[in-house]
């Protein structure tokens, strides 16, 4: 079988850190409510990337009028969820999704292989106590496709959050012939996306710079992916061969021979596309009205492939929260409710970004010796396999093993701070002892 290469240039940089809300913020006194669609919907979700679709689907399913609003409803050529982890495909099938998988050439993934200095070791995930079918999959992102009873998905580009003494009523936006409308509703759920441009208004962005190792991994029967990070914020340039001389000369030598020829092949088809990479940890601002979930909310690095996972636990968890409503109008008693939502997720959710960002300084290449070290020992524990390298808990401890090595030889107050930094990101109270935050224990509101 003849595979075709796709290789995406992955950049690092760093997007913005705001400690104010966004001024962008429309008042609805403006005239906007003029504009409203007839029947306004009970949720609005704006985005149909991974998480917007699949979030539909169950208050659809419950009897809720949902109104999906996503700029492109074309076919989609990115990176962004493409890999998808056996922890999300389970959450999939306690959505009842898992068959949309099947009709998009999904690529079943049984786990890693890992390659260094011409060695090479295995990494399986420990699937043998789950359904044979459970593993992960890997594919095109086609979610935006999803269609579900009980809800309208609209092409439009999603401007401003309408927003009234404090609470938000809906969105406006534009329509595919420019046509400037709102959309009305009890509860506004932002999942636009890494590229979001509401985020400033619902939580506290702080951006981070990132580098990864090289990663592939198929995206159908015949198109393997390829990850190459080019760190900084200059990338060189695509159009004038820059690029291509950068992969052949810096990247190729480190492709295992068994892709090498593809590799270098596909840089002469000029098969290169370049995406910003970005991690920023959740730190949101509870809004009356409004919701913030996703890429939108909350990124990590794509090494492990965990965005889709943490996604789909998040919309399992807020369709459980929602079931118990028979009404979303109150929306400071259901904005009070939904903080339970910031720290349930925590567990999972954290456990994958740190994860994401330990490993990442752990594997990524350095010119200090003894992060060198880490990584040649680290690639050792995982060569000798069994329970050593038993899923991502293994996966886990070997990124705060990584962290605890960062010390070395000496702990100095940035290798401290560094260390601190993976494993604080996404708070340690939340992280590790939910059940002693406040919104743990918040009840339903009585309706």
């Amino acid at each position: 079988m003849i595979f075709h290469f796709g290789i995406m240039v992955v950049m690092t940089t760093c997007l913005w850190s705001s400690k104010h809300r966004d001024r962008s913020l429309k008042s609805s006194e403006s005239g906007m409510g003029k504009l409203c669609n007839v029947e306004s919907p009970d949720i609005i979700i704006v985005g149909a990337g991974v998480a917007g679709p699949a979030l539909a689907y169950t208050p659809g399913e419950d009897g809720r009028r949902v109104h999906v609003i996503e700029r492109d409803l074309t076919e989609p050529n990115r990176i962004v969820g493409e890999l998808l982890q056996p922890g999300g495909y389970l959450k999939l099938i306690e959505l009842g999704l898992e068959d949309r998988v099947s009709e998009i050439d999904a690529q079943r993934v049984l786990g890693y292989a890992i390659f260094k200095d011409g060695k090479s070791t295995k990494l399986p995930y420990p699937l043998e106590n789950f359904h044979s079918d459970v593993a992960g999959r890997s594919f095109h992102n086609y979610f935006n496709h999803m269609i579900f009873p009980g809800v309208k998905l609209e092409q439009g580009t999603v401007t401003t959050l309408i927003e009234e003494n404090g609470t938000i009523k809906g969105v406006q936006y534009k329509t595919r012939a420019a046509t400037e409308l709102g959309a009305y509703a009890p509860l506004t759920i932002v999942c636009d996306g890494c590229f979001s441009n509401l985020r400033r208004s619902l939580c506290n962005p702080k951006v981070r710079i990132n580098s990864s190792p090289i990663l592939f991994y198929p995206i159908s029967s015949t198109e393997i992916r390829c990850l190459v990070d080019v760190p900084g914020q200059k990338v060189p340039s695509v159009s004038n061969g820059e690029m291509a001389r950068y992969l052949k000369a810096a990247v190729a030598p480190q492709i295992p021979p068994e892709l090498h020829d593809a590799f270098i092949s596909a840089i002469d088809k000029g098969s290169i596309r370049t995406m910003t990479n970005r991690s920023m940890p959740a730190s949101p601002h509870p809004t009356p009205g409004a919701l913030l979930m996703g890429d939108a909310f909350s990124m990590r690095h794509p090494l492990t492939g965990g965005g889709m996972a943490v996604a789909l636990s998040d919309i399992v968890l807020l369709r459980d929260l929602l079931r118990p409503l028979q009404k979303l109008n109150d929306a400071s008693s259901l904005c009070r409710y939904l903080e339970s939502f910031y720290t349930l997720r925590k567990p999972v959710a954290s456990t994958i970004n740190t994860l994401a960002g330990a490993l990442y300084k752990v594997f990524s290449a350095s010119p200090d010796p003894a992060r060198n070290d880490i990584r040649q020992a680290c690639f050792d524990y995982l060569s000798l396999g069994g329970v050593f390298s038993n899923g991502p808990l293994a996966l886990l401890s070997v990124a705060i093993y990584g962290v605890g090595r960062l010390m070395l030889p000496l702990p100095s107050h940035k290798r401290i701070w560094t260390g601190a930094r993976l494993i604080s990101a996404e708070g340690i109270r939340q992280m590790f002892f939910p059940v002693r935050v406040p919104p743990y224990h918040r009840a339903p509101p009585i309706a």
